[in-house]
């Protein structure tokens, strides 16, 4: 009965869309907007009747590469200009309402994932807003922008029970097998399986596709097998059970689907199943411009950052705890599926041009009231997560790989890419252990910037009670984070003191030019960037996309990289700007604002393979779980590295104020770590 309710509800939404382009009852220029917007919805109903009909699969690619372009036209290069999706172009023509509206698109938008699903349910609502919009501008009088922000507010606040449902069984519910079904069931030799994901297919998804589609089967198992492998070790290592979980979280950009397949051979060979969703495309799910789940490298990255904090239009006190409490309830009604959750295995991708984005005036943004909120949803939102999914039982690992877009040297760098995702781990290991050897005697860290860098920080380390069987630093080889290299710590914040500068770098899709952050007794107390003329538009980026509105963040990491042969790979192509902070964090010393590495899961030994400890799990900030759990976290860890071309010095300090170089411009100088030079004499 209620499914013919629903598909009642969708016939009378479609019948109504289809009318208004013939209609005059909105004036000018609101007539224009809903007319585009009625069409480009008729696009999208006329493809849910042929994905029901199993008409999509009938079409050629070029068909199916026509009509993905036709859906997302208006967003790609110039065309964004004078795209409603822009608030900006929206604000010119529709005034104060632009806003509005430019957020109404965005959330029709989600529609090309909706169709390719069949997710009916979502197709309704985001419609019926739509007509309930536009009934606002067809009678004789305009609504007060009040009004129509009051429609979009209840719209949200109605249906957010249903959305924030659907997510969170998304992220632990192998039934919901939309992706996974593609993945293993579709001919992947066929790129036309790309299309019924409903997402923008661009060069990059499908040049992936092809080049991984050349690779023999033994080529992709043992690509997959890096990344399952350093999952199960991951589990290995922090001495976590694997076998009481029963699924595993994938997150993957589109145009991998060999590799995936036979990595989710690989997982069920470990007793778990996949969980694969998309990003999220309803507002109230998102999380700013960030996308996680599998996703593809994007149509525009300058739209979804526009509409980064469009939540600035319904946010208030009262949603934020309706939200918490549907999050719980809705963990509550999975309760026995989110304790068996593993945790995610991620596949990241790099090579796209450095974006830095435009800010604009004509974007929503979060009041000073909204930023609080955000950040207390976001602390109590971790919270929740992790009293289902406790962290010291789950696990994660990353890897990356490039995309076409890199340059016309992508497969040469793919395969060189493979090879560091596959260094020996044993040889850095032991190399480490020397760096260790040698931090675990000292008190604190010196870092100084060289050609221009103007770095100068002193890192407080923890204390040892039992120098031999207990550790500062953890030795990575390789198991979560892939590729090897580096020894990380969480470092005392009292006493960590200093400037961190890095002449340009790329957190999380975003480009920042002389990035700065000043720290007193490891909080941040200053902080801004070269990105704009005004120093506080510079200000104001770094604290909304590396602070994540929080009024100061700590110091959670300390770790020196030394995959020195990462680094003459990005040196040789010049790619070192384009690299995610997984390999890039390899490449030299980083520093970590947020959470420390072992968030949420600091009780849980952790031990090097030489059976030490590894005791600095902990500081001030996480420490305070013990008394009020709430201002232990953070629910961000953000990396920024100096790269070795930008590095004077680092110098393990002792109490009695002698030292002992590390590094000096940019090379290991310490006995026994000198081999890690000899890959910058083939330069």
């Amino acid at each position: 009965m209620e499914d013919e309710r629903l598909k009642e509800r969708w016939q009378l939404a479609a019948e109504r869309i289809r009318e208004i382009p013939g209609e005059e009852q909105a004036p000018e220029p609101f007539r224009a907007y809903f007319c585009w917007m009625a069409r480009w919805i008729e696009q999208m109903i006329q493809a849910y009747r042929e994905v029901e009909q199993g008409n999509f699969r009938e079409k050629s690619l070029a068909q199916l590469q026509e009509e993905n372009q036709s859906w997302y036209e208006d967003l790609l290069g110039a065309a964004y200009e004078t795209s409603w999706g822009n608030p900006a172009y929206a604000a010119k023509k529709l005034g104060e309402y632009g806003k509005l509206l430019s957020f109404l698109y965005t959330e029709l938008r989600g529609m090309t994932a909706f169709v390719c699903e069949q997710r009916l349910w979502d197709c309704v609502v985001v419609c019926e807003l739509f007509l309930q919009v536009y009934g606002m501008f067809s009678g004789e009088e305009l609504p007060s922008r009040e009004e129509v922000r009051q429609t979009i507010y209840w719209y949200v606040s109605d249906y957010s029970e249903e959305m924030v449902a659907r997510r969170v069984r998304e992220q632990v519910d192998p039934r919901l097998s939309f992706a996974a079904d593609i993945i293993e069931k579709e001919d992947l030799t066929d790129l036309r399986y790309l299309y019924l994901f409903g997402e923008y297919i661009s060069e990059n998804e499908l040049e992936t596709a092809r080049f991984l589609g050349e690779l023999s089967q033994e080529e992709i198992d043992s690509m997959a097998r890096t990344y399952t492998e350093g999952y199960r070790m991951g589990f290995v290592n922090s001495g976590k059970d694997l076998s009481r979980k029963k699924t595993v979280n994938i997150r993957y950009n589109l145009g991998f689907e060999r590799m995936i397949r036979a990595a989710v051979g690989q997982f069920r060979e470990m007793g778990l199943s996949p969980v694969i969703y998309r990003a999220a495309q309803h507002s109230v799910n998102k999380r700013q411009h960030i996308r996680i789940g599998y996703t593809v490298s994007g149509a525009n990255l300058q739209y979804e950052y526009d509409h980064r904090n469009d939540a600035g239009l319904y946010l208030d006190e009262d949603l934020v705890s309706r939200k918490l409490r549907m999050l719980r309830q809705a963990y509550q009604e999975v309760k026995q599926l989110a304790r068996e959750h593993a945790g995610p295995a991620v596949v990241e991708v790099f090579g796209a041009a450095p974006f830095a984005p435009a800010v604009k005036e004509s974007c929503c943004s979060l009041t000073e009231k909204q930023q609080k909120l955000q950040v207390h949803y976001q602390n109590e939102a971790g919270q929740i997560t992790n009293r289902y999914i406790p962290g010291e039982e789950r696990s994660f690992t990353i890897i990356a790989y490039p995309l076409p877009e890199i340059g016309e040297k992508y497969r040469e760098i793919f395969r060189e890419t493979v090879k560091i995702n596959n260094l020996d781990a044993v040889k850095y290991e032991e190399i480490q252990q020397r760096l260790i050897d040698v931090l675990d005697t000292a008190v604190q860290v010196r870092v100084l910037g060289g050609n221009g860098n103007r770095t100068d920080l002193v890192i407080r380390l923890h204390p040892l009670k039992d120098p031999r069987r207990e550790t500062i630093f953890e030795n990575c080889t390789a198991d979560v984070n892939i590729p090897v290299g580096e020894v990380f710590t969480s470092p005392v914040l009292k006493g960590t003191n200093g400037v961190l500068h890095v002449k340009g770098v790329y957190l999380n899709e975003l480009y920042y030019r002389n990035l700065e952050i000043h720290l007193q007794d490891g909080r941040t107390v200053d902080y801004g960037c070269g990105n704009f003329d005004d120093p506080r538009e510079g200000k104001a980026y770094v604290m909304e996309n590396v602070l994540y509105h929080h009024r100061e963040l700590p110091l959670g990491e300390f770790a020196i990289g030394t995959n020195t042969a990462a680094y003459v790979m990005a040196e040789k192509y010049g790619i070192a700007s384009r690299l995610p902070i997984l390999i890039a964090e390899k490449m030299g010393p980083h520093f970590a604002l947020g959470d420390t590495c072992y968030s949420w899961s600091e009780d849980t030994p952790v031990y090097n393979r030489d059976g030490k400890e590894v005791v600095a799990r902990d500081n001030e900030i996480s420490l305070l779980r013990k008394s009020d759990v709430s201002r232990a976290y953070f629910g961000c860890h953000t990396d920024i590295t100096i790269p070795y071309r930008e590095l004077a010095l680092i110098r393990a300090e002792q109490a009695d104020g002698t030292g002992i170089d590390l590094i000096r411009d940019g090379r290991f100088v310490l006995p026994g770590t000198e081999e890690l030079n000899r890959v910058f004499q083939g330069k």
